[in-house]
């Protein structure tokens, strides 16, 4: 058996079946994913996904650029028709009731749209335009929104002038201008610093714990291991792992013995910290005992890193 193939066996659940959710639809589903693909001419983008997020959970979908992350997001959220396959957003279909979904959801992009000629708090102004909001509404969920971000101090700065982390919390801003139950976040902290990512990070947490359901994409290892309460590792755009990070760890083994050695790293996986250390013991070289980590169990699978663009 590949080291390929023991790794989906470690991974999979306990009799032997692929480790993918039951459709539990719809009273705990806020998003149903059954046997999506797409394709373009000869590029398959997304292979046969399947997958639940339920109601009130943050949901990771992590691998590298080009896994096929962006493209199920898009799909999602109605700006790209699948090849195959359903998608349900709060109990509709995206492809019948589009419109429905779209009041349903928020989207936070990878890349900045906001309109940077305007100030923060013009562009919050125009999404709830958009959306049809009553002035006197719009007006306090506009301050109310600036002062939850941190940007109260800068509403009135056009955008064109806001650092990277300001701008990815006023886009956030944004995205709940409408107060939707369902928010997508597309690689909502690629590009910015350790100290503004984990603001973004506690933003998210806040978010969820006042109801929010959350789906997000990232190739950062630890933003999926410390938001997640579940995760779906995606590669090559088939979903080759789903469960919580520590289901995912602890299939493959809770600890890692890393032997450095003349012909490259091996790394052996142990349930229990002294069974990994006797292991350690045995073995010549420069030697590291570790947890286990996502990037482990994605390793393990495709025989690569993670790798972010």
């Amino acid at each position: 058996m590949s080291v390929g193939q023991q790794a989906a066996a470690a991974l999979s659940s306990p009799d032997g079946e692929p480790a993918v959710p039951e459709m539990a639809w719809p009273e705990a589903a806020a998003l149903v994913v059954r046997q999506v693909a797409k394709r373009y001419g000869p590029v398959t983008a997304v292979d046969g996904v399947s997958f639940v997020v339920r109601r009130g959970e943050i949901f990771g979908l992590l691998g590298p650029n080009g896994a096929g992350k962006t493209t199920l997001i898009r799909m999602l959220t109605t700006l790209t028709r699948p090849t195959a396959g359903e998608l349900f957003v709060g109990g509709e279909s995206v492809s019948k009731n589009p419109v429905a979904v779209k009041k349903l959801i928020g989207v936070v992009p990878q890349v900045n749209n906001l309109e940077r000629e305007l100030t923060g708090r013009e562009n919050l102004v125009l999404h709830a335009l958009l959306h049809r909001m009553p002035r006197g509404d719009r007006d306090r969920r506009v301050q109310e929104l600036l002062d939850y971000v941190g940007l109260d101090g800068r509403a009135d700065d056009r955008v064109q002038h806001y650092s990277g982390g300001m701008a990815r919390r006023l886009l956030i801003a944004r995205a709940l201008m409408h107060r939707p139950p369902i928010l997508f976040l597309d690689e909502p902290t690629v590009g910015l610093d350790p100290q503004t990512r984990r603001k973004i990070w506690d933003l998210i947490q806040v978010m969820n714990r006042s109801g929010v359901t959350v789906l997000l994409t990232t190739h950062y290892i630890e933003e999926a291991d410390s938001l997640c309460h579940r995760v779906g590792i995606i590669d090559r755009g088939k979903l080759i792992a789903l469960g919580t990070p520590r289901e995912l760890k602890d299939r493959l083994g809770s600890f890692c013995v890393e032997c450095f050695a003349g012909e490259g790293t091996r790394r052996v996986f142990f349930p229990a910290r002294q069974d990994a250390k006797a292991h350690a013991g045995t073995l010549a070289g420069d030697v590291t005992v570790r947890r286990t980590n996502l990037e482990d169990v994605f390793v393990e699978l495709t025989g690569r890193e993670i790798r972010g663009g």
